[in-house]
């Protein structure tokens, strides 16, 4: 008799049996091993009839609860904005916790924020169904205007902050730029063009340094000896 072991949309990790018996098919990242289906990588379970594949997670951003993230807005629907944070899921933000305004009941929600606007959010709760809801109830979040969205590995946030925010804020001192760094590994950065670059080229240079001791000293001098 054949049975699910792991539900669609469950997180799993190599060799972790996803389903027992014949009846289900490996897909991609999935094997057989005897009756059982395993993993061949971490990822997200996606069940199609009876095939059986593996979304690999690598890379991405795993939501949780007060993180400060950075989304971008790719559906509005009557209880407000669908977010992108640069997940396998997607992040809720309500009308209540958008803004302290009365909306009425079919108001339009583009007038706060349409398709394509990032903005910066907290994360509120992640249910044990991978169901996010964000707020931007709090100092420092709300819409983000102009400047440029930068993508980093979000395994090398810690590095672009620094202890105490001491990376983030030599690179806003040097390049003279406001800059937002979001747990999910999205940089907002906004300046003038070519301050802006300056920054870009700091940042992916901390990201593929950030083995490197002494880090921060070595980025100063870069900034320092590359003054524009």
């Amino acid at each position: 008799m054949s049975e699910l072991i792991a539900k669609e949309r469950d997180v799993v990790i190599p060799g972790e049996i996803i389903a027992k018996g014949m009846d289900y098919l490996p897909g991609i990242n999935a094997s057989r091993q005897g009756e059982n289906i395993i993993a061949n990588r971490t990822g997200l379970v996606e069940i199609n009839g009876r095939v059986i594949k593996i979304i690999p997670l690598s890379g991405r951003y795993m939501p949780k609860e007060k993180d400060r993230v950075i989304g971008k807005i790719i559906d509005i629907n009557l209880g407000g904005w669908r977010l992108d944070i640069n997940s396998a899921y997607t992040a809720m933000l309500s009308m209540k916790e958008a803004t302290s305004d009365f909306i009425t009941k079919g108001a339009d929600l583009t007038q706060y924020f349409d398709i394509g606007d990032y903005v910066i959010t907290r994360i509120t709760q992640v249910t044990s169904q991978k169901l996010v809801d964000v707020s931007m109830k709090g100092p420092g979040l709300g819409k983000l205007k102009n400047g440029r969205i930068l993508s980093i590995k979000p395994n090398k946030v810690p590095r672009v902050i620094g202890k105490q925010g001491s990376m983030v804020n030599l690179i806003k001192e040097k390049t003279n730029c406001k800059i937002v760094v979001g747990q999910n590994g999205l940089v907002w950065i906004q300046g003038s063009p070519k301050d802006e670059l300056k920054a870009v080229e700091t940042i992916r240079m901390i990201e593929e340094k950030a083995h490197i001791p002494g880090l921060t000293d070595k980025i100063k001098e870069f900034l320092e000896t590359n003054k524009q």
